[in-house]
């Protein structure tokens, strides 16, 4: 908070105000007895309770006194004082458990409130209030109603009913004893404990609504109906896992250790209103789920009942959730908005965008999401926009969500010795019609950042190591010349049925991957093509070691029975005959870079390697045999291209 600003002010006032109020109801416990000034003390006599937008209201009757010897329902009324309206915050009907024929102090600095068109005055600012107990009989009577419940009408008033809307939907705001909720813990019931949990719960349509009537807390016996938008997985904090068997609720449990996958399912909800949520649900027993997840629900509509506020997040604060929610907006169909006709079509392109959203989480034993499958894609769904590598390239900004359909042709593991393995990024190299058929000006493959926070299911991981794929990348981030795949984005082996090509090329190539050459523009940690001449070989960093001709395994032993020998661990056996791998640095003349020194780290298989160890072989392993002999093309990975010294680090690779 800023100093000496206003909410720095009001939080102070707040503390001090809580402090008060504990401080006054702790000296009532101290003293036992109703506090003996009565100067300025509102005596009323509750007739009714109820619940409205979390604050309780209580319909009462003020007294002129309250008689030491009788009851409660003794008291006297004075039928010439009007029916008040009390009304209490939920920390202090909590402190007072009141009920019907309670009688309450109310103690000031009590206000009373007048309303235009209104015969009830309402009073206001009832912290320090005391609930009267005048008899044994009372003692008696309150200790019985401890133990059992009371329902207190809960009133659900919607967002359309509080601006004078013309179309309210009766159903959403009946008073009926279905919205009755216990204020006190339930005990168990065999007959309720049959009844489904949200077989009588009131069904709303507004996110922000159910917040502010439900609270922090929980939704308990409400439902608010969304259309499911996004399907992704996240990691699941550290220590933390939510699992479920079968059918029965969820419920959050303590890791004992962290065997994958250790990922919670998600859903990016949008209400009838156009405001976001996000819903964690249970973690996954496969990161394979997430496809059928993807295919099965988005575009659904679903119910959510049971849910708490994990979390009410702002732009600032994620940045990560806001791009995908940008992307999804505006509406493709106009939306509710507060306040305004629902008979005149709205246009949803002046809209401002959503600035906060609301993290949503499970409660143990709840029932939670239901979804219906067999319902129609909701016109509301916003289906991933895919577009072309090279259209993709064009986009101006940053923090810009992104789906495309290409093929990955080279993948390489960013291997920094202080990073933990399952925290390192990972580089695919992809590319597409668009970008192949460019004559220039344009790359003809794209590097694609695999963030350590982006969840990728084992179908992937597979896929991508045995071979050159296509994938769907959904969702994912442009910015500053780069494209990254973070939390919320999703890759699938398969395009999703439903999606907007928007002219789009989406047809997979029919021939080999051509790669750009090595030139001036070439960029660090990119891929190319090279060709060139051999100028000289780099003897001092060149070695050799002994492979195993079964398994490949390079860290062979000495045989124990005969140091002569070799052995393989891996194989428990002798390694008669190993194969010989070597690595060689080769310094090339390139036209495209004349003013550089280009180095190249070749290894054992590789073309330009194969090439070297035959000429020298022929010329016995002389050097001057192979300089001056032109090479190319050959696929390269950049490492590294400084300006002082001139020098271009690459190494040859093989595509997928």
């Amino acid at each position: 908070l800023c100093r000496g600003g206003l909410a720095e002010r009001l939080c102070r006032l707040q503390n001090r105000e809580r402090s008060a109020i504990s401080f006054w109801r702790h000296q009532c416990v101290s003293d036992n007895t109703i506090l003996s000034d009565k100067s300025g003390v509102l005596i009323v006599k509750i007739l009714e309770i109820f619940e409205e937008c979390t604050i309780q209201v209580a319909i009462c009757q003020q007294l002129e006194q309250s008689p030491v010897a009788l009851s409660p329902e003794d008291a006297v009324i004075n039928a010439e004082e009007p029916i008040l309206k009390v009304l209490f915050t939920r920390e202090t009907a909590a402190h007072l458990k009141s009920r019907p024929q309670d009688v309450i102090h109310i103690y000031p600095p009590w206000q009373k409130l007048l309303l235009q068109n209104a015969d009830v005055p309402v009073i206001m600012n009832t912290y320090f209030s005391q609930k009267v107990l005048l008899s044994e009989h009372s003692e008696a009577r309150e200790k019985t109603y401890g133990l059992t419940k009371m329902l207190i009408r809960k009133n659900i008033i919607s967002l359309a009913q509080t601006f004078r809307l013309d179309d309210l939907d009766d159903n959403l705001h009946q008073e009926s004893t279905d919205n009755q909720v216990p204020c006190a813990p339930q005990t168990n019931n065999n007959g309720d404990s049959k009844r489904h949990p949200l077989a009588q719960s009131a069904v709303n349509d507004s996110l922000l609504e159910m917040v502010e009537s439900q609270g922090a807390v929980g939704w308990r016996e409400v439902q608010v109906r969304v259309i499911i938008q996004r399907v992704y997985c996240l990691p699941a904090k550290e220590g933390y896992r939510s699992h479920t068997q079968g059918n029965k609720p969820l419920c959050a449990t303590a890791v004992a250790n962290s065997d994958p996958p250790n990922v919670r399912l998600c859903l990016l909800v949008q209400d009838a209103y156009g405001m976001f949520s996000e819903v964690q649900l249970q973690s996954l027993s496969s990161t394979d789920d997430i496809e059928q997840y993807c295919r099965r629900w988005e575009g659904k509509s679903c119910c959510l009942a049971g849910m708490k506020i994990l979390q009410r997040t702002t732009r600032g604060r994620a940045l990560g959730l806001f791009s995908l929610i940008d992307s999804l907006w505006p509406p493709v169909v106009p939306v509710k908005v507060p306040g305004q006709s629902q008979d005149s079509e709205m246009m949803t392109t002046n809209l401002p965008p959503p600035s906060f959203c609301y993290i949503l989480t499970v409660q143990s034993g709840e029932i939670h999401v239901e979804v219906d499958e067999e319902e129609q894609i909701s016109n509301l769904y916003q289906p991933p926009a895919v577009h072309g590598l090279k259209e993709i390239l064009q986009i101006g900004g940053c923090n810009k969500r992104c789906s495309f359909w290409a093929q990955v042709f080279y993948r390489r593991l960013q291997t920094k010795p202080s990073v933990p393995t399952d925290q390192r990024e990972m580089l695919l190299f992809v590319t597409d019609s668009s970008l192949q058929n460019v004559v220039h000006g344009i790359p003809k493959v794209v590097a694609v950042s695999i963030t350590a926070s982006c969840v990728l299911s084992v179908e992937i991981i597979e896929a991508l190591s045995a071979g050159s794929r296509f994938v769907f990348f959904k969702d994912a981030l442009w910015g500053n010349g780069r494209i990254i795949c973070v939390e919320r984005t999703v890759l699938l082996l398969q395009k999703p049925l439903l999606c907007s090509a928007a002219g789009a090329d989406l047809s997979e190539l029919t021939g080999p991957v051509r790669l750009d050459e090595l030139d001036s523009t070439t960029q660090a940690n990119s891929v190319c093509a090279l060709r060139g001449t051999v100028v000289g070989v780099n003897e001092s960093t060149a070695f050799s070691w002994p492979t195993c001709n079964r398994c490949g395994n390079g860290k062979l032993e000495l045989c124990p029975q005969d140091r002569e020998l070799l052995y393989c661990n891996q194989c428990s056996e002798v390694v008669t005959t190993p194969v010989l791998k070597m690595q060689l640095e080769v310094f090339l003349s390139c036209p495209s870079r004349s003013q550089s020194t280009v180095k190249v780290k070749v290894w054992h298989e590789m073309t330009l390697f194969v090439l070297l160890t035959m000429l020298l072989f022929l010329q016995t392993y002389e050097v001057q045999s192979v300089l001056g002999r032109e090479v190319g093309l050959l696929n390269c990975y950049v490492h590294s291209i400084t300006s002082h010294p001139n020098c271009v680090v690459l190494e040859e690779i093989v595509l997928l």
